[in-house]
């Protein structure tokens, strides 16, 4: 297939371990721009990652941040839709969650995913990776303030669990009206009941006109299972978790083995 749509995870799958998009990848997502392919990077990051990283890529049109929870446009800061974690559903998740688990902490994404509301000791154990953000800026409230509005994304860690842990915690208190993933990152992400990548890369090619036969994903981690599922080509990486290349038609090579350009250069020498 000659697709109409590319649409990529960042982390672990475009990006090499360096976090910079090499040589090749970029010729190949440059190709297919002329050919008028859309390119929509498909990430859990907000608009300040993707910033960091945009020149390098290409980025300048539709991006998918929060894990398809808002469409952003990156050269004009258009917002297509947002789609809000309610505050009462924040509360009532972190209470239970905290009754199960002491001493994690919580941090929300708001406001197109420029504010970044943290507790108290959050910056102390975050990097500057981690949310693409100094930790020295980012202060620290109660948690109460973290939950007292809604959230494009919830982000629950803890000092010493492993974020698999947390998140196993969370699915076995039953609760519902949230959707919960990992996406490689030391923290677990919550967003709005309904979201994933998938969903949002749905609403993003309504928009466009584009039926989902003629988008191919690529991605690697947890979060990215469902859009795999969704598109009409579901491409792995060869450093993906085996659920995400289970979820997938095909599996590429490896993020700093350009996985992502041999699949793209496949596709439009095919077309």
């Amino acid at each position: 297939m000659t697709p109409r749509l590319i649409a990529t995870d960042l982390d672990g799958t475009l990006l090499t371990s360096a976090s910079d998009v090499s040589r090749r990848t970029r010729a190949a997502l440059d190709a297919a721009r002329e050919r008028r392919i859309h390119v929509v990077p498909v990430t859990a990051r907000q608009p300040i990652g993707l910033r960091a990283i945009a020149s390098g890529a290409g980025f300048d049109g539709w991006a998918l941040c929060s894990n398809g929870a808002y469409a952003t446009h990156l050269a004009d800061g258009r917002m297509l839709f947002a789609e809000e974690l309610p505050a009462e559903t924040i509360r009532t998740l972190a209470e239970a969650l905290g009754n199960s688990i002491p001493d994690l902490l919580f941090a929300s994404v708001r406001e197109g995913g420029e504010t970044f509301v943290a507790q108290h000791g959050y910056a102390a154990i975050a990097d500057l990776s981690d949310h693409k953000r100094d930790p020295s800026t980012m202060g620290g409230v109660d948690l109460a303030e973290v939950l007292a509005a809604p959230s494009l994304k919830l982000v629950i860690r803890h000092p010493e669990l492993a974020p698999a842990a947390v998140f196993d915690a969370l699915r076995a208190l039953g609760l519902t009206g949230f959707e919960v993933t990992l996406s490689g990152a030391p923290f677990v992400e919550v967003m709005a009941e309904g979201v994933t990548k998938a969903t949002g890369l749905a609403r993003l090619c309504e928009h466009l006109g584009i039926d989902r036969s003629d988008v191919v994903a690529f991605g690697d981690a947890l979060n990215d299972i469902e859009m795999l599922h969704w598109a009409g080509r579901g491409v792995a990486m060869a450093n993906a978790l085996n659920a995400v290349k289970d979820a997938a038609d095909e599996t590429t090579a490896s993020h700093d083995d350009d996985g992502v350009a041999l699949v793209v250069e496949r596709m439009l020498a095919a077309g």
